[in-house]
């Protein structure tokens, strides 16, 4: 079987080729760093996952968890980049498992992360309009239904997308240095005029494993917590099509995103801890209101202006990151639609912009529905809408992710590729230990759904994620088996487009 190829020489917009390809070489390794950041959405997971941490969790080893998350995803993320040094193509994942492992549970990583990417966009957006009424209501005295917020942000991304991915990765790029300068320079302030002492036990790995005097602490929540903050990071395979040179800058993106967001949420979290003192800390995040956790000691070291500042952040933060997954979601649809198991023009890139314009509109209006639903239903787009998509979202990424350290394995020790990359650490110790790591994290997620989801656990809604987790993966996977009888040429089709630096255009599978 011949496998589409998509060499670099037939890149350029405008030609044929380019009707299905991305436009090559649109960003670098920053762009496509910014990119992944963004989606991890830094401020948003201080102000909204670290308060739970603090009140709920393993409390003052809350940045203690950050690093237990960075060593495990940094050994996860080993084998992960081994792959992406041989598979290039917009489907991330789907086309790791699809080609490393088989195209059975290919298919089902494809549609569980282009299902958890394009129910997430609506989720973002939903804390978006909250974070949105807050600040316009608080600062401006202005007060509008949170579905205008929500209907503004949905068309701005819409339009933004429609272009190349450097747009969106200027604009992002912005966001991310403001919303990083600023929890920067709040956590310095904190560590320099700490109330009780620059202690370092939170910093010391052992306290993420134990509540540290919490009253009804869970630990495992507290890490939870911990690894939901990194929600996104993989997506840097993602843009390997469109980035200047896929083979270096995918691998190295990945690497400086995990080891760097680590770095700085422990930084950061330290400082708040510090900031507030111990017990002050934890009072304020498990109160009525957590967000004073991030904001009282920016208030007390920075004056009113920080808080000002940080409210406003949060709302760009959480923009950045709705427009981040938009981006990954339109190029799982663009992946499917290119490989001719969904309908075909999702695949069709932009003739000028070399976008995938039409996924990128079939997401848009996809998560519109979910909106619109939300709001007919009544439901709360914080509480519940952004809580639920955000578990559900997290939980098939987390399968996924174990099924790509399979998928590495496989590859190259049972498949035997490229035996010149293969090594007992990179792709067998390495991918095995990640894989055991993100079980682990599944069954975190899985033992504390119910405190992670607060209010929203009694939802209908709630109790469908498990439903639909299994359906998502057992349903795609019993589809793919039956397309291998009934219909091979589809079958043969799951996860067959890559991109290849090579001059040919169609190279045999074993060697693509």
């Amino acid at each position: 079987m011949a496998v589409e190829s998509v060499p670099a020489a037939s890149a350029a917009v405008g030609s044929d080729a380019s009707h299905s390809t991305l436009k090559r070489g649109a960003i670098g390794l920053v762009g496509v760093v910014f990119m992944v950041v963004a989606f991890s959405a830094p401020i948003t997971a201080m102000t909204g996952n670290l308060p739970v941490a603090v009140g709920f969790g393993n409390g003052l080893g809350a940045p203690a968890g950050f690093i237990i998350a960075t060593v495990v995803l940094a050994v996860f993320s080993v084998g992960f980049v081994a792959l992406a040094r041989h598979i290039t193509a917009a489907g991330a994942f789907y086309t790791f498992v699809s080609r490393g492992w088989s195209r059975i549970p290919g298919l089902a990583a494809g549609v569980m992360s282009m299902f958890t990417y394009m129910t997430m966009e609506a989720g973002l957006i939903g804390i978006f309009a909250a974070f949105t009424d807050q600040a316009f209501s608080q600062q401006l005295g202005i007060t509008l239904p949170w579905e205008i917020y929500a209907a503004v942000c949905l068309v701005v991304i819409a339009v933004l997308s429609h272009f190349d991915i450097s747009v969106a990765a200027k604009v992002l790029g912005v966001v991310l240095v403001c919303e990083i300068g600023m929890l920067t320079i709040s956590a310095v302030a904190s560590l320099l005029h700490h109330p009780d002492g620059m202690s370092f036990d939170s910093l010391n790995p052992v306290s993420a494993l134990s509540t540290n005097g919490v009253a009804g602490g869970v630990v495992g929540l507290g890490l939870l917590m911990a690894f939901w903050s990194w929600v996104g990071f993989e997506s840097t395979a993602i843009y390997g099509e469109e980035s200047k040179d896929p083979k270096k800058i995918v691998p190295r993106a990945t690497m400086i995103a995990v080891l760097g967001i680590g770095v700085f949420y422990t930084f950061i979290s330290w400082g708040v801890i510090v900031g507030n003192g111990p017990d002050k800390a934890v009072e304020l995040a498990s109160g009525s209101d957590p967000f004073e956790l991030l904001y009282s000691p920016a208030r007390e070291f920075l004056g009113q202006w920080g808080v000002t500042t940080f409210e406003w952040l949060v709302l760009g933060g959480s923009f950045a990151c709705a427009l981040a997954i938009h981006n990954s979601a339109a190029r799982y649809l663009f992946a499917f639609g290119r490989d001719g198991l969904l309908w075909q023009r999702l695949g069709g890139a932009h003739h000028r912009h070399a976008s995938p314009w039409i996924a990128s509109l079939t997401q848009s209006v996809f998560a519109g529905v979910l909106l619109v639903i939300c709001a007919v239903s009544g439901s709360d787009p914080y509480a519940v809408l952004f809580v639920l998509v955000a578990i559900l979202a997290t939980l098939c990424l987390l399968i996924v992710q174990t099924m790509s350290s399979i998928s590495t394995i496989v590859y190259f020790h049972v498949k035997k590729e490229h035996p010149e990359t293969a090594s007992w650490w990179r792709t067998l110790l390495a991918p095995a230990l990640g894989g055991v790591g993100m079980v682990y994290v599944i069954y975190l997620m899985v033992s504390n759904m119910a405190a992670a989801a607060g209010t929203a656990s009694g939802t209908l809604f709630f109790k469908m994620i498990p439903w639909i987790v299994g359906l998502l993966f057992f349903g795609s996977m019993a589809v793919a088996a039956i397309w291998r009888k009934v219909s091979p040429q589809r079958y043969a089709r799951i996860g067959s487009t890559v991109f290849d630096d090579r001059p040919e255009e169609l190279l045999p599978a074993d060697q693509a």
